[in-house]
């Protein structure tokens, strides 16, 4: 499955109902199925499913905007369901996990990434910041039969608050948190930690990775439950040292191309992840 890297603006519409666009149709051009996509709301509404590498499953992920002209906030939120109705709202589809993403009413760079399980992204909005993006099924430490559902949601935020992209308190999902949540076979959206970040002796306050001549590591998200155990790790994406290093960084690794982000108005070493463009 490819990527598509570029910017949408607001010369036809807001910037962050062209972005819900692009989804919608980079997605629909490399096989996922649009089951929704209503621009009549100001809330505008995308849901997908995905085959999955089996190119049997159903794999429910959505994204809509929501947005405030007084208070200038324009965003996005990801979504997973475990079943799509067609008469239900977007909030109110099965098994519902939202988290927003703020986003920006004018120009939107972009990286956009996808498989046939999960969609990841990364925005860069206005002063710049950096905001990143989710959803999709994750690579389990089980068989299909034992967890047959392995769905994660991940954004900027703890369900949809109205909070703009300028807010400091914010933060990328794959650090864990409320805004990181993994479905579990119990029918539960649980709280998972996200290895190595929430480890600081991997990349914390304690110490920190470094390049080796040019050369970087990438150390997977791997996500963790204190009541579940190991879960499993996120497909694409990856921590990556900020020690020389910068945002929008380009590097083939083991043969991959990765872009390098960092987490909203953060620089500091353990701040960046690496996104996976897949080809």
């Amino acid at each position: 499955m490819p990527h598509d890297i570029g910017y949408v603006d607001n010369t036809s519409q807001l910037a962050h109902y062209a972005m819900l666009e692009q989804i919608r149709d980079f997605a629909a051009d490399n096989g996922w199925t649009v089951l929704r996509y209503d621009t009549a709301p100001d809330n505008r509404e995308l849901i997908l499913k995905g085959a999955g590498y089996s190119g049997e499953e159903e794999i429910f992920v959505g994204f809509r905007t929501y947005q405030n002209a007084a208070a200038d906030y324009y965003n996005l939120c990801a979504a997973g369901f475990t079943g799509y109705v067609p008469g239900n709202p977007f909030d109110s589809q099965p098994g519902a996990m939202l988290s927003g993403i703020p986003c920006h009413n004018q120009r939107v760079d972009y990286w956009l990434t996808l498989n046939p399980q999960r969609i990841a992204l990364g925005m860069k909005v206005g002063t710049p910041v950096y905001e990143l993006g989710y959803a999709g099924k994750y690579l389990p430490y089980a068989r299909p039969s034992q967890y047959p559902y392995p769905l994660a949601v991940g954004g900027m935020l703890n369900g949809t608050p109205a909070t703009r992209f300028s807010d400091t308190g914010h933060s990328m999902p794959f650090r864990g948190g409320a805004n990181m949540r993994a479905l579990f076979n119990d029918g539960v959206w649980h709280q998972p930690d996200c290895w190595p970040y929430a480890n600081p002796w991997l990349a914390g306050a304690t110490t920190q990775e470094r390049d080796s001549n040019g050369n970087y590591a990438l150390n997977t998200i791997a996500l963790s439950s204190g009541t579940l155990g190991d879960l499993g790790e996120l497909d694409g994406v990856a921590h990556i040292t900020g020690f020389n290093n910068a945002t929008e960084n380009t590097l083939v690794i083991g043969g991959e191309t990765w872009v390098v982000l960092q987490d909203a108005w953060r620089t500091g070493f353990n701040d960046y992840v690496a996104l996976r463009m897949d080809s």
